[in-house]
C-alpha cells in the first residue's frame, strides 16, 4: 500500500502479511495480529482433535450395543473430546485469535500493552496443550473433562496427572491474555475514546479479561490439589484421610461457571458487532448492554452451587444458587431483547456473517431458556447427569459460542487476508450448521428428558431413533464445520482483492487498510462521536461516513 507523509512524499509500508516471510519472523513476532493467527492456526488443530472425538463418540451411539469401542475407550473418547474443546477451543477461541487481532485496531493503538507477553501467552498455550494431548495419545483419561475426584485423585489408574498438568499450564496463558486485554483497554484507547464510546466487541473482551483474572486461580488450585494427591497422596479429597471430595466440585465450578462466560461473553460482543452492521441501525440500548456485559461478569461468580443440586448440599444453598442462577438469565434477556430492537426496522442484508450471528441468537436463546429448567432444582434434580444436560451446554457453547465465532471470522476475514470469500458457499455453510446442530442437539433433550444419562456407551433399544437422529445431524455438522477451510483457502490463494471496507462497518478496524500495516494506522485516529452512528437520530438507517478523523491527513491519505 502507498502512504503519503506530512511532507506529501509516498511511503511504502508494507501490510503485517508481507512484514516478513520466514518461518523466524512469525514465531518471534510480537505483533498483535500475527499473533491471533499463530493462536487461529492452534485452534483449529485443537478443533479438528476434538471434532473426531466427538464424532467416534456419535458413531458409537449411532447403535444400542457398545458395539463399536469398549467401554473404557469410550470414556477415553469423551474425556479427550472434552479436554480438547472446552480447555483448548472454547476458552480461547473468541479472546486469543480475534480479540488478539483486533482489540488493538478498535480502539486505535498501534498494538497490545504488552507485545512480548502476547507472543510468551501464544508458547504457553502451546505448551499446554501437548501436555494435554501427549496424555490424551499415550493412553488416554477416563475422568471426564471435570475431573471429579475422589476417582481422579485416587482410583484412576489413565494419565490424569499429565493432564492436569496441561491444563494447569495452558491457564497461565488466559491469565497473561487477559491481563494484557485489561492493561491495553486501559492504557492504549486513542484520543476521543472514552468508556461510554467503546465498541461492544471490545467491553465484551474487558468484562472476560477480568473473569479470566479472578476466576482462573480456583482452576489452578483445584488440578494442583489433584496432582498433589496423586502424587504425593495428600489426603485432600480421600475421605478416609479427613478429606472431603465434595471440596473439589465447590473450587472446580467456582471457576468453570464463570469460564461459560468467559467462552460466551465474546461472543455476545461479536454478535453485537455484526447485527448493527447489517441491519444499518445503531444498537438498541447501547448502556445497558454495556451494565448487561457487566452484570453477567459479576454475576457468574454467585451461581457455582446450581451444579451440585445432588450433591448433598444443604435444601437452603440449593433454593439461594437456584435464585441466583434465576437472577442471571436477567442481563441475558436484556441482550436478546436489544438485538431483537435493533433488527427491527433495520435495513437487514443476510450476509453469511449475519446469518451465524442469527443463528447465534436463536440458538443461545433456547439454550438459555433450557438452562431455566436446570436452575430449578426440582427439575435439575430429574434430568441431572442425563443427555438434557448435555444438550443445554451444546446449545450454549457450540450453537452459541460456535456459530459467534464463525460469525466474527467470516465478518472480519476481509481484514484478517485482504480477500473476499465466495458468499454462496458461506451462506450454504451457516445454513447446513444451523440444520445440522438442531438436528444434533435437540434430540438430546427429548433423550434426557426419557432419562437417558449421558457417558454411557451402550444404552437400551427404546433411545435409539434419538440417537441415531443425533448421529445423522452430526455428519451434517461436520460438513459445516470443514466447509470454511475449503472455501477460506480459496480465498487466501485467489479470492478477490476485499476493500478497506467492504462491509461499510463503522469501527475504528475498518478505518485501516485490508490487511492493516505493521503499525495498524498510518497516524492515530480521534474519535469525536459513538460507536454505532449508522444514521442520525430521526433519520431512516443508512450507511454513512461516521466521526472518526485523522488529523494532518486527508480521508484518501489516512492509510
Amino acid at each position: 500500500m502507498s502512504l503519503t507523509d506530512t511532507e506529501g512524499h509516498i511511503a511504502q509500508e508494507p501490510d503485517y502479511l508481507g512484514a516478513g516471510h520466514s518461518v523466524r519472523s512469525w514465531l518471534l513476532t510480537t505483533d498483535h495480529k500475527r499473533i491471533g493467527i499463530l493462536y487461529l492456526v492452534t485452534l483449529v488443530f485443537f478443533f479438528l482433535v476434538g471434532g473426531a472425538a466427538a464424532t467416534a463418540v456419535r458413531l458409537e451411539l449411532a447403535t444400542p450395543p457398545g458395539d463399536l469401542v469398549s467401554p473404557d475407550t469410550y470414556n477415553r473418547l469423551f474425556t479427550l473430546h472434552g479436554v480438547i474443546m472446552v480447555w483448548f477451543f472454547l476458552v480461547p477461541a473468541v479472546p486469543s485469535t480475534l480479540g488478539n487481532f483486533l482489540l488493538p485496531l478498535a480502539i486505535g493503538a498501534r498494538d497490545m500493552a504488552f507485545p512480548k507477553l502476547n507472543l510468551a501467552s501464544w508458547y504457553i498455550n502451546l505448551a499446554g496443550g501437548m501436555l494435554a494431548l501427549a496424555a490424551l495419545l499415550l493412553g488416554g483419561v477416563d475422568t471426564g473433562w471435570t475431573f471429579y475426584t475422589p476417582y481422579s485423585s485416587l482410583y484412576s489408574n489413565s494419565y490424569v496427572t499429565l493432564a492436569a498438568l496441561g491444563v494447569f499450564v495452558a491457564g497461565f496463558s488466559t491469565i497473561a491474555t487477559g491481563l494484557n486485554f485489561i492493561v491495553t483497554v486501559h492504557t492504549q484507547r486513542c484520543e476521543g475514546l472514552t468508556w461510554m464510546r467503546l465498541p461492544l466487541f471490545v467491553w465484551a473482551l474487558y468484562a472476560t479479561s477480568v473473569v479470566i483474572v479472578l476466576a482462573t486461580p480456583a482452576l489452578a488450585i483445584a488440578l494442583m490439589m489433584v496432582v498433589l494427591e496423586r502424587v504425593f497422596g495428600l489426603g485432600l479429597f480421600d475421605p478416609a484421610q479427613g478429606g472431603d471430595p465434595i471440596l473439589f466440585q465447590h473450587i472446580f465450578w467456582f471457576y468453570s461457571h464463570p469460564a461459560v462466560y468467559i467462552m460466551i461473553l465474546p461472543g455476545f460482543g461479536v454478535v453485537s458487532e455484526v447485527l448493527t452492521c447489517f441491519s444499518r441501525r445503531k444498537i438498541f440500548g447501547y448502556e445497558a448492554m454495556v451494565f448487561a456485559i457487566l452484570g453477567i461478569s459479576i454475576f457468574g461468580f454467585f451461581v457455582w452451587g446450581h451444579h451440585m443440586f445432588v450433591s448433598g448440599q444443604s435444601a437452603t444453598a440449593s433454593l439461594v444458587f437456584s435464585l441466583l442462577s434465576f437472577l442471571i438469565a436477567i442481563p441475558s434477556a436484556i441482550k436478546v431483547f436489544n438485538w431483537s430492537a435493533t433488527l427491527y426496522g433495520g435495513h437487514i442484508t443476510f450476509e453469511a456473517s449475519m446469518l451465524y450471528a442469527l443463528g447465534f441468537v436463536g440458538l443461545f436463546t433456547l439454550g438459555g431458556l433450557t438452562g431455566l429448567f436446570l436452575a430449578s432444582v426440582p427439575i435439575d434434580v430429574h434430568v441431572h447427569d442425563t443427555y438434557f444436560v448435555v444438550a443445554h451446554f451444546h446449545y450454549i457453547m457450540v450453537g452459541g459460542m460456535v456459530s459467534a465465532f464463525f460469525a466474527g471470522l467470516h465478518f472480519w476475514w476481509p481484514k484478517i487476508s485482504g480477500r473476499m470469500y465466495s458468499e454462496l458457499w458461506a451462506r450454504l455453510a451457516a445454513l447446513l450448521m444451523f440444520v445440522g446442530f438442531n438436528f444434533t442437539f435437540f434430540p438430546q433433550f427429548i433423550l434426557g428428558y426419557m432419562g437417558m444419562p449421558r457417558r454411557y456407551h451402550s444404552y437400551p433399544p427404546e433411545f435409539e431413533m434419538w440417537n441415531v437422529l443425533s448421529s445423522a445431524g452430526a455428519v451434517i455438522l461436520a460438513v459445516a464445520y470443514l466447509m470454511p477451510f475449503v472455501y477460506f483457502g480459496v480465498s487466501v490463494l485467489r479470492g478477490p482483492r476485499a476493500g478497506d471496507n467492504p462491509w461499510q462497518a463503522r469501527g475504528l478496524e475498518w478505518q485501516t487498510a485490508s490487511p492493516p500495516p505493521r503499525e495498524n494506522f498510518g497516524r492515530l485516529p480521534t474519535v469525536t462521536g459513538g460507536p454505532y452512528d449508522y444514521h442520525a437520530q430521526g433519520e431512516e438507517p443508512h450507511a454513512r461516513e461516521g466521526d472518526v478523523t485523522f488529523p494532518g491527513r486527508s480521508d484518501s491519505e489516512r492509510r
